[in-house]
């Protein structure tokens, strides 16, 4: 959940900080704001268990923003300790006043079963909720119950209904899972360029599952998607700076063998990757980095050292 804002404390923030200078702990909106800045440090000393007294205070006088970064606290232990139950508590104290923050994470804790019994149906009906006033992760969320049939019928259409109004919102994970459902043409016309357009978004904010996938469909290119050298090398790093496997043994491949002129071949780089994602259990990797070992190629010859990643990378392929 994000930190307290306009929106969570259900009226101007410019009223409410106002009402904070004046020491009005009678006033909820005072209390919420209050809060809010020794939370961050906001010309008080940053302190957690302060913010959460005073969110407490506001909470207790039914102050629905502050019930909602309340049960947040209760999740994280931020100021208090965690308590699951308390957490839940309190979301639902908010989400019962349409507070879409709450209601979201609410959602959250009937799919998970925190601080309350999991309960599918229960978990979509609160996601819907806050879907219904345009949270984008509980549109996400929603459109995943849908994609699974969890909570509802299973609905490829309605999933990718709710990605996109997400995902236009820029939510990350909508944008990587509709771009999913244009590559696999699940509830959306199959289109690798379409998926392409929605993999970069996600991937330029970041998203390391993105930023791989798009490297894959810019190194095969596809229909509507040109073949590229460099783009995928550096979509790769990318993903793989974050410690996905698959992205390190994609890196490692092309630093291996050098891609045209647009990728200079680098065998003690190439053999690095290979090290991290080997590391990670990636069979592939292994063996390639045998391979290295064995020739010494970016690495000193150790025929020994080859012999155990072959065996790790055989180990893998027969409990398959």
């Amino acid at each position: 959940m994000s930190g307290p804002s306009e929106s969570d404390g259900g009226g101007a923030s410019e009223t409410g900080q106002a009402a904070a200078e004046g020491e009005d702990l009678g006033d909820a909106e005072a209390l919420y704001w209050r809060a809010a800045r020794h939370s961050v440090g906001e010309g008080v000393p940053q302190d957690d268990k302060e913010a959460a007294r005073l969110w407490r205070l506001a909470a207790e006088r039914g102050h629905a923003g502050a019930q909602c970064v309340l049960g947040d606290s209760y999740t994280t232990g931020a100021g208090v300790l965690p308590d699951d139950d308390e957490a839940a508590r309190w979301f639902r104290l908010a989400a019962d006043q349409g507070q879409a923050e709450a209601q979201n994470c609410l959602g959250d804790c009937y799919s998970f079963g925190t601080g309350v019994p999991q309960d599918d149906q229960a978990a979509a009906r609160y996601f819907r909720l806050a879907a219904r006033q345009g949270h984008p992760g509980a549109q996400c969320r929603l459109g995943f119950c849908f994609a699974l049939g969890r909570g509802w019928p299973q609905d490829d259409d309605e999933a990718a209904r709710l990605y996109r109004k997400a995902a236009d919102q820029g939510d990350t994970l909508s944008q990587y899972l509709l771009a999913i459902c244009h590559e696999e043409g699940r509830g959306v016309p199959r289109d690798e360029k379409e998926a392409a357009r929605w993999f970069r978004l996600a991937a330029d904010q970041g998203d390391a599952d993105a930023q791989l996938k798009l490297g894959l469909l810019l190194q095969l290119g596809g229909d509507g998607v040109p073949h590229d050298h460099a783009e995928p090398a550096r979509y790769f790093r990318l993903s793989a700076d974050q410690g996905e496997m698959e992205a390190q043994a994609q890196l490692g491949l092309l630093l291996r063998f050098g891609g045209d002129d647009d990728v200079s071949k680098d065998l003690a780089e190439s053999a690095r990757w290979f090290r991290l994602a080997a590391d990670q259990g990636d069979a592939i990797s292994q063996h390639s980095l045998g391979c290295a070992y064995l020739e010494g190629l970016g690495v000193l010859a150790d025929p020994c050292e080859a012999t155990r990643l072959f065996r790790l990378a055989a180990d893998q392929q027969m409990s398959e």
